[in-house]
């Protein structure tokens, strides 16, 4: 390899790598800072002016755009060098090239007449001319390949053809990613675009996927969120698996529901303890006792830091898979250490509450050959809601009702949750009928359901779930309303002595 191309908008480990290229013997051609930037290193440097007899044009939007350069990275090898000859054309071998920051950008500036700016247009047809021809071709897109690279150089004095083609594949795949950045930006405001292009980058190899059958791995975007399960800081344990991946994203979005403390125990994707409290430790201990059978090997969230009295309040015989907390204290960690198979996250934000505005823009279910998109549920607290019985729910029940409301949206459909002072005591889930979900969370509470809230994500089409909950004791209960039957529904909890409130929404969760 004898000419290398070098036009970078990051210059982080610039230096030493362009260094071990002229130490190798290459020729090293750039353009505008990176070519000051090498220079003022005392390093050799030819302008693409030299090449192209033209200088820069247009404030710097025209530089490497020219036959010149073109031809001398698409030729094939012996059979273009006639060509070559004829028009003073010499190979380039080696391209390095990354490309202006859109992304970082585009999250900073509104103004689209300004982001343009940031479109990199030569840098892009740099990198898909090299990969485009890897056969002969290496092409380099981003600092993190510089030290492979320089390696293979240094012992081969070439570039393998499986490494170009590897690079290759990564440039290709860096373009479309851009242009995905670019697509999604100038069509902001339109949510369901003709042509939705998704950028997501490999995070990490997984041990296996939902069942060890399964291979699995974990992709994010470019510049994720902070405070999110893909990118808190793992503390203590091994790395998380796939169903460890989906059942902490149902707990830390159940969790951030609620601005007060709380607590929220996952098992298999579905809460099965959730509970408000004084404090986290509180929270905790509360959350837990919902049910202490479903608690065990399970994932708890809580939106507070976790503190050592929180550590505390953990029994001894409990055994859990993951915790994640927007901040896990060093008391608290020397704690934790002890549980030995126990996962610790650290998300760095709790996001509490549902108008903290983290929510997605969209939400994805992938499906064979497509993927269906939808609004995130961004519904909290009911907007209105509509007292349908004779009997008005108490101040306590009130409370109740929206506490259980909350936490019915993170339940699988059909959802019943049964709650007692801001705490669960029975959930039912997953159903397909709704009796048979009211019939689980009543089971699931015994004698704590008498007294209690219900709270369902969907209507009741039949009296039955009602009676169901008011022979166990079932004080109140929020739905949606809107069956044909809802005059059937109410007269059956005015003649059990129920309070039934109608919010107009459902929470339906598939």
């Amino acid at each position: 390899m004898k000419r290398a191309l070098i036009s970078v908008s990051d210059k982080s480990d610039l230096l030493p790598f362009a260094r071990a290229l002229v130490d190798l013997g290459m020729e090293v051609i750039s353009t505008g800072g990176t070519a000051r930037t090498l220079a003022e290193a005392g390093l050799p440097v030819t302008p693409v002016s030299t090449l192209t007899g033209y200088p820069e044009l247009l404030d710097g939007r025209v530089k490497t755009l020219h036959p010149a350069i073109a031809a001398a990275i698409l030729a094939r090898g012996e059979g273009d060098q006639e060509e070559l000859n004829r028009l003073g054309i010499q190979p380039i071998d080696l391209v390095v090239v990354n490309l202006y920051p859109f992304e970082e950008a585009a999250r900073h500036q509104d103004d689209l007449r300004e982001l343009v700016e940031w479109i990199d247009i030569g840098g892009v047809t740099l990198l898909r001319a090299a990969a485009k021809n890897w056969e002969r071709v290496g092409v380099v897109c981003e600092p993190g390949q510089y030290g492979p690279v320089e390696e293979e150089l240094r012992r081969r004095g070439g570039l393998s053809p499986e490494t170009r083609r590897r690079l290759a594949a990564r440039a290709i795949a860096r373009t479309a990613a851009y242009d995905a950045a670019i697509a999604a930006r100038l069509a902001d405001g339109d949510p369901f675009p003709e042509t939705l292009l998704l950028a997501f980058h490999r995070r990490e190899i997984l041990h296996y996927g939902e069942n060890p059958h399964q291979r699995g791995a974990l992709y994010v975007e470019a510049s994720p969120p902070s405070g999110e399960v893909t990118t808190a800081a793992l503390l203590q344990g091994k790395p998380l698996s796939y169903n460890n991946l989906l059942d902490l994203t149902a707990a830390w979005d159940a969790v951030r529901e609620f601005s007060e403390p709380a607590a929220v125990m996952v098992k298999h994707g579905i809460p099965c303890g959730v509970a408000l409290g004084r404090d986290a430790a509180e929270a905790v201990v509360r959350a837990i006792a919902s049910d202490p059978i479903s608690a065990f090997g399970g994932i708890l969230a809580v939106n507070r830091p976790f503190d050592e009295d929180t550590a505390g309040a953990l029994t001894k015989g409990l055994r859990l898979d993951v915790l994640i907390a927007p901040e896990v204290t060093a008391g608290a960690r020397t704690r934790l250490a002890s549980r030995k198979a126990l996962r610790v996250l650290e998300a760095g934000s709790s996001g509490g509450g549902t108008d903290s505005g983290r929510h997605p823009s969209l939400t994805f279910r992938s499906l064979p050959g497509g993927l269906a998109l939808q609004d995130p549920d961004t519904l909290g607290a009911p907007l209105e809601t509509t007292v349908v019985t004779h009997r008005a729910p108490d101040d306590g029940e009130w409370r109740d009702l929206h506490f259980a409301w909350l936490v019915c949206k993170h339940v699988r459909s059909n959802a019943i949750v049964l709650a007692k002072d801001n705490q669960t005591v029975g959930i039912g889930a997953g159903q397909m009928s709704r009796v048979d979900s009211v019939r689980i969370a009543v089971m699931k509470a015994g004698a704590k359901a008498a007294g209690a809230v219900l709270a369902s994500d969907g209507l009741f089409p039949f009296p039955d779930g009602v009676e169901a909950a008011a022979l166990a004791g079932v004080a109140a209960v929020i739905q949606p309303g809107g069956s044909v039957r809802d005059a059937e529904v109410i007269a059956s909890a005015d003649l059990r002595g129920l309070a039934m409130v109608f919010t107009g929404e459902r929470h339906f969760r598939h």
